[in-house]
Protein backbone atom coordinates (compact mmCIF):
# COMPACT_ATOMS: atom_id res chain seq x y z
CA UNK A 1 0.00 0.00 0.00
CA UNK A 2 1.49 3.35 -1.08
CA UNK A 3 2.64 5.79 1.15
CA UNK A 4 0.95 8.74 2.96
CA UNK A 5 1.83 11.95 0.96
CA UNK A 6 2.54 14.65 3.33
CA UNK A 7 0.82 18.15 2.07
CA UNK A 8 3.77 20.72 2.76
CA UNK A 9 1.74 23.49 1.43
CA UNK A 10 -1.15 22.70 3.72
CA UNK A 11 0.86 22.21 6.49
CA UNK A 12 3.15 25.79 5.54
CA UNK A 13 -0.70 27.17 5.70
CA UNK A 14 -1.84 26.56 8.60
CA UNK A 15 1.31 27.79 10.50
CA UNK A 16 1.28 31.04 8.23
CA UNK A 17 -2.14 31.65 9.15
CA UNK A 18 -0.82 31.33 12.71
CA UNK A 19 1.66 33.55 11.80
CA UNK A 20 -0.34 36.03 10.67
CA UNK A 21 -2.64 36.27 13.64
CA UNK A 22 1.24 37.40 15.64
CA UNK A 23 1.86 40.04 13.07
CA UNK A 24 -1.68 41.67 14.10
CA UNK A 25 -1.04 41.20 17.74
CA UNK A 26 2.94 43.11 17.22
CA UNK A 27 1.42 45.88 14.67
CA UNK A 28 -1.55 46.65 17.55
CA UNK A 29 1.37 47.20 19.66
CA UNK A 30 3.09 49.37 17.66
CA UNK A 31 5.99 46.71 16.06
CA UNK A 32 5.82 45.79 12.45
CA UNK A 33 8.76 43.36 11.81
CA UNK A 34 10.81 43.76 9.06
CA UNK A 35 12.94 41.42 6.93
CA UNK A 36 15.74 43.01 4.69
CA UNK A 37 16.65 40.57 1.96
CA UNK A 38 20.22 41.11 -0.22
CA UNK A 39 20.55 39.37 -3.33
CA UNK A 40 23.51 39.54 -5.19
CA UNK A 41 23.82 39.05 -9.26
CA UNK A 42 21.49 37.80 -11.67
CA UNK A 43 21.32 33.91 -10.33
CA UNK A 44 17.70 33.05 -11.94
CA UNK A 45 17.21 30.72 -9.07
CA UNK A 46 17.93 33.30 -6.78
CA UNK A 47 15.82 35.55 -7.67
CA UNK A 48 12.72 33.20 -7.90
CA UNK A 49 13.41 31.81 -4.49
CA UNK A 50 13.60 35.91 -3.36
CA UNK A 51 10.68 36.74 -5.25
CA UNK A 52 8.64 33.85 -3.07
CA UNK A 53 10.07 35.12 -0.05
CA UNK A 54 9.54 38.71 -0.81
CA UNK A 55 6.00 37.36 -1.35
CA UNK A 56 5.29 35.01 2.09
CA UNK A 57 6.14 38.38 3.57
CA UNK A 58 3.44 40.79 1.84
CA UNK A 59 1.26 37.91 2.46
CA UNK A 60 1.11 37.55 6.45
CA UNK A 61 2.18 41.27 6.92
CA UNK A 62 5.99 41.59 7.55
CA UNK A 63 7.60 43.78 5.80
CA UNK A 64 10.19 43.26 3.28
CA UNK A 65 12.82 45.12 1.68
CA UNK A 66 14.79 43.46 -1.19
CA UNK A 67 17.63 44.96 -2.10
CA UNK A 68 19.29 43.79 -5.68
CA UNK A 69 23.27 44.67 -6.19
CA UNK A 70 24.81 43.68 -9.25
CA UNK A 71 27.10 41.00 -9.15
CA UNK A 72 30.41 43.13 -9.29
CA UNK A 73 29.63 44.21 -5.72
CA UNK A 74 32.71 44.14 -4.14
CA UNK A 75 32.85 42.29 -0.50
CA UNK A 76 33.64 45.61 1.05
CA UNK A 77 30.27 46.96 -0.15
CA UNK A 78 28.50 43.89 0.70
CA UNK A 79 29.95 44.19 4.32
CA UNK A 80 29.00 47.96 4.80
CA UNK A 81 25.86 47.01 3.21
CA UNK A 82 24.84 44.38 6.52
CA UNK A 83 26.61 46.73 9.02
CA UNK A 84 23.91 49.52 8.19
CA UNK A 85 21.20 47.05 7.87
CA UNK A 86 22.61 45.27 12.03
CA UNK A 87 21.65 49.25 12.67
CA UNK A 88 18.28 49.80 11.26
CA UNK A 89 15.82 49.00 13.92
CA UNK A 90 13.04 48.76 11.72
CA UNK A 91 14.80 45.86 10.28
CA UNK A 92 14.67 42.74 12.23
CA UNK A 93 15.90 40.11 10.09
CA UNK A 94 18.45 39.73 7.65
CA UNK A 95 18.71 37.60 4.82
CA UNK A 96 21.85 37.34 2.01
CA UNK A 97 20.79 34.67 -0.69
CA UNK A 98 23.29 32.82 -1.33
CA UNK A 99 25.16 31.36 -3.06
CA UNK A 100 27.06 34.74 -3.59
CA UNK A 101 29.67 35.69 -6.67
CA UNK A 102 32.66 34.19 -6.37
CA UNK A 103 34.77 37.23 -5.52
CA UNK A 104 33.07 37.34 -1.85
CA UNK A 105 33.70 34.75 0.90
CA UNK A 106 30.49 33.74 1.93
CA UNK A 107 31.49 32.83 5.63
CA UNK A 108 32.78 36.45 5.61
CA UNK A 109 29.09 37.80 5.15
CA UNK A 110 27.57 35.14 7.40
CA UNK A 111 29.99 36.52 10.23
CA UNK A 112 28.81 39.84 9.51
CA UNK A 113 25.25 39.61 10.15
CA UNK A 114 24.03 40.23 13.66
CA UNK A 115 23.25 37.02 15.26
CA UNK A 116 19.88 38.48 16.60
CA UNK A 117 18.94 39.06 13.17
CA UNK A 118 20.02 36.06 11.47
CA UNK A 119 17.02 34.43 10.40
CA UNK A 120 18.77 32.22 7.93
CA UNK A 121 20.40 30.62 11.21
CA UNK A 122 23.69 30.44 9.56
CA UNK A 123 25.53 32.32 11.95
CA UNK A 124 28.40 30.83 14.19
CA UNK A 125 26.71 31.75 17.68
CA UNK A 126 23.19 30.07 16.69
CA UNK A 127 24.63 27.18 15.35
CA UNK A 128 26.34 26.98 18.76
CA UNK A 129 23.48 27.47 20.79
CA UNK A 130 21.81 24.88 18.28
CA UNK A 131 24.39 22.45 19.38
CA UNK A 132 24.48 22.69 22.72
CA UNK A 133 20.63 22.63 23.35
CA UNK A 134 19.27 26.12 23.58
CA UNK A 135 18.27 27.12 20.13
CA UNK A 136 17.66 30.57 18.93
CA UNK A 137 17.52 31.10 15.67
CA UNK A 138 17.30 27.84 13.55
CA UNK A 139 18.08 26.74 10.09
CA UNK A 140 14.77 27.05 8.47
CA UNK A 141 14.82 23.97 6.14
CA UNK A 142 15.67 21.64 8.64
CA UNK A 143 13.25 23.39 11.48
CA UNK A 144 10.58 22.99 8.66
CA UNK A 145 11.44 19.28 8.52
CA UNK A 146 10.83 18.93 12.77
CA UNK A 147 7.58 21.12 12.16
CA UNK A 148 6.13 18.67 9.40
CA UNK A 149 7.43 15.19 11.75
CA UNK A 150 5.58 17.51 14.90
CA UNK A 151 2.32 18.27 12.36
CA UNK A 152 1.79 14.18 11.94
CA UNK A 153 1.57 13.55 15.15
CA UNK A 154 4.98 11.51 15.03
CA UNK A 155 6.76 10.41 18.83
CA UNK A 156 10.09 11.34 17.73
CA UNK A 157 11.43 10.21 20.88
CA UNK A 158 13.53 6.38 20.97
CA UNK A 159 13.18 6.23 16.87
CA UNK A 160 15.95 5.69 14.83
CA UNK A 161 16.31 8.57 12.32
CA UNK A 162 19.26 8.31 9.51
CA UNK A 163 20.38 12.40 8.13
CA UNK A 164 21.83 11.55 4.49
CA UNK A 165 23.66 15.01 4.16
CA UNK A 166 26.28 16.97 5.96
CA UNK A 167 26.12 20.45 5.31
CA UNK A 168 25.65 23.02 7.63
CA UNK A 169 22.39 23.93 6.11
CA UNK A 170 20.50 21.10 6.63
CA UNK A 171 22.21 17.71 7.45
CA UNK A 172 24.34 19.00 10.54
CA UNK A 173 21.36 21.25 12.02
CA UNK A 174 18.83 18.63 11.21
CA UNK A 175 20.70 15.69 13.48
CA UNK A 176 20.75 18.31 16.43
CA UNK A 177 17.01 19.38 16.61
CA UNK A 178 16.11 15.04 16.11
CA UNK A 179 18.27 14.47 18.59
CA UNK A 180 17.28 17.49 20.85
CA UNK A 181 13.77 15.62 20.06
CA UNK A 182 15.75 12.35 21.54
CA UNK A 183 16.06 10.13 19.00
CA UNK A 184 18.66 7.99 17.89
CA UNK A 185 20.58 9.74 15.25
CA UNK A 186 23.21 8.65 12.45
CA UNK A 187 24.46 11.05 9.43
CA UNK A 188 25.65 9.62 6.36
CA UNK A 189 27.51 11.02 3.59
CA UNK A 190 29.26 10.63 0.71
CA UNK A 191 32.45 8.62 1.75
CA UNK A 192 29.46 6.42 4.23
CA UNK A 193 29.87 2.67 3.46
CA UNK A 194 26.97 0.21 3.08
CA UNK A 195 24.09 2.90 3.01
CA UNK A 196 21.19 1.50 1.86
CA UNK A 197 21.82 -1.08 5.14
CA UNK A 198 21.74 1.98 7.25
CA UNK A 199 19.11 4.14 5.77
CA UNK A 200 16.68 0.86 5.72
CA UNK A 201 17.27 1.30 9.99
CA UNK A 202 15.59 4.52 9.65
CA UNK A 203 11.92 4.98 11.14
CA UNK A 204 12.93 8.66 10.22
CA UNK A 205 14.56 9.21 7.19
CA UNK A 206 15.82 13.27 6.10
CA UNK A 207 18.07 13.52 2.75
CA UNK A 208 19.46 16.47 1.51
CA UNK A 209 22.46 15.49 -0.76
CA UNK A 210 21.66 17.39 -4.12
CA UNK A 211 21.76 13.89 -6.06
CA UNK A 212 18.41 13.37 -8.61
CA UNK A 213 16.66 10.36 -7.42
CA UNK A 214 19.76 9.16 -5.06
CA UNK A 215 17.22 7.13 -2.27
CA UNK A 216 15.38 4.10 -3.75
CA UNK A 217 12.73 2.35 -2.39
CA UNK A 218 14.74 -0.68 -1.73
CA UNK A 219 16.38 1.42 0.56
CA UNK A 220 13.74 2.45 2.57
CA UNK A 221 12.26 0.40 5.65
CA UNK A 222 8.54 -0.11 5.50
CA UNK A 223 6.80 2.29 7.36
CA UNK A 224 9.38 4.79 7.61
CA UNK A 225 8.47 8.42 7.06
CA UNK A 226 10.72 10.07 4.63
CA UNK A 227 11.68 13.58 4.27
CA UNK A 228 13.20 14.88 0.32
CA UNK A 229 14.53 17.90 1.06
CA UNK A 230 16.43 17.80 -2.53
CA UNK A 231 15.44 20.05 -5.11
CA UNK A 232 16.70 19.49 -8.53
CA UNK A 233 15.96 20.03 -12.10
CA UNK A 234 16.53 17.42 -14.84
CA UNK A 235 17.53 17.80 -18.63
CA UNK A 236 13.71 17.93 -19.28
CA UNK A 237 12.99 20.71 -16.86
CA UNK A 238 10.87 18.66 -14.41
CA UNK A 239 11.99 19.19 -10.61
CA UNK A 240 12.49 16.12 -9.07
CA UNK A 241 13.85 15.47 -5.14
CA UNK A 242 16.90 13.19 -3.77
CA UNK A 243 14.10 10.66 -2.98
CA UNK A 244 13.39 8.53 -6.80
CA UNK A 245 9.42 9.13 -5.28
CA UNK A 246 7.66 6.45 -7.49
CA UNK A 247 9.50 3.84 -5.46
CA UNK A 248 10.04 5.21 -2.57
CA UNK A 249 6.16 5.43 -1.62
CA UNK A 250 5.43 2.44 -2.06
CA UNK A 251 7.43 1.42 0.83
CA UNK A 252 7.05 4.70 3.10
CA UNK A 253 4.11 5.44 5.55
CA UNK A 254 5.03 8.77 5.03
CA UNK A 255 6.92 10.83 2.17
CA UNK A 256 6.76 14.35 1.05
CA UNK A 257 6.73 15.16 -2.43
CA UNK A 258 8.96 17.88 -4.50
CA UNK A 259 7.72 19.91 -5.09
CA UNK A 260 5.18 20.39 -2.71
CA UNK A 261 6.82 19.12 0.29
CA UNK A 262 9.78 20.55 2.37
CA UNK A 263 9.99 23.41 0.37
CA UNK A 264 7.08 26.20 1.22
CA UNK A 265 7.90 24.93 4.75
CA UNK A 266 11.34 26.29 4.58
CA UNK A 267 9.71 29.82 3.81
CA UNK A 268 7.57 29.51 6.60
CA UNK A 269 10.42 29.24 9.30
CA UNK A 270 11.93 32.39 7.78
CA UNK A 271 8.69 34.39 8.51
CA UNK A 272 8.46 32.30 11.94
CA UNK A 273 12.16 33.31 12.69
CA UNK A 274 11.75 36.77 11.54
CA UNK A 275 9.33 37.49 14.34
CA UNK A 276 11.26 35.53 16.83
CA UNK A 277 14.18 38.18 16.16
CA UNK A 278 12.03 40.45 18.00
CA UNK A 279 12.36 38.96 20.77
CA UNK A 280 15.82 39.51 20.58
CA UNK A 281 15.55 43.46 19.20
CA UNK A 282 13.87 44.47 22.54
CA UNK A 283 16.69 43.10 24.98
Amino acid sequence: MPGQVIDGKAIALKLREAIMERVKALKSQGILPGLAVVLVGEDPASQVYVGHKAKACQEVGIKSEVMKLPASTSEAELLALVEKLNARPDIHGILVQLPLPKHIHEEKIILAISPDKDVDGFHPLNMGQLFIGSPRLVPCTPYGCLKILQELGLDIAGKQAVVVGRSNIVGKPMAALLLQEHATVTICHSRTRNLSEITKTADILVVAVGKPNFITGEMVKPGAVVLDVGINRLPTGKLVGDVDFSSAAEVAGWITPVPGGVGPMTITMLLFNTLEAINYARK
